[in-house]
């Protein structure tokens, strides 16, 4: 019995570890507003992490360097956190493959796809550095997206 439940456990740790990203049932229920917000707020926190670990790095007591690591897996975690959002939320859910024949629902089709993967790059180049110039790129190009998937310009861009 004590291994059922330490199964059990498992699998709901698995299920949770992944939930947040939306699940992939046709519920119907989505918020592209809500992940758009997640997502500048996700750039916003990469960028914060960036600055302390840069405040950081010359330190050299026990207490920085702790507060440097934590920092460093902040930024980590959330460009994974990012790129999460884009493939499981946007790209698995949201954008619907079209058909070429259509080309103007196909030309924005692949420009989405496009967006995606460049987003997707830059969160990467977030991870192996501490240069604020790429999350600046995940703004830029964010708004972008943002404004190519909604069909709104000049929107508020939640931040």
């Amino acid at each position: 019995m004590k291994k059922f439940v330490m199964a059990l456990g498992f699998v709901f740790g698995l299920f949770a570890a992944n939930a947040y990203a939306h699940c992939q049932i046709p519920c119907g229920i989505y918020n592209d507003d809500a992940r758009f917000t997640l997502l500048y707020e996700y750039i916003a926190t990469m960028e914060k992490s960036i600055n302390k670990i840069k405040e950081l790095s010359g330190k050299t007591d026990a207490h920085s360097k702790n507060q440097l690591v934590r920092w460093i897996i902040n930024k980590d975690e959330h460009a994974e956190k990012f790129k999460d959002i884009l493939w499981q939320y946007f790209l698995t859910q949201r954008i619907k493959p079209v058909d070429p024949k259509d080309k103007g629902k196909y030309q924005k089709y692949l420009k989405e796809v496009e967006l995606i993967h460049q987003l997707s790059f830059y969160a990467m180049k977030v991870k192996q550095n501490v240069d604020s110039k790429y999350t600046q790129k995940l703004i830029e190009l964010l708004k972008e997206f943002e404004e190519l998937y909604t069909g709104k310009k000049d929107k508020d861009h939640h931040h």
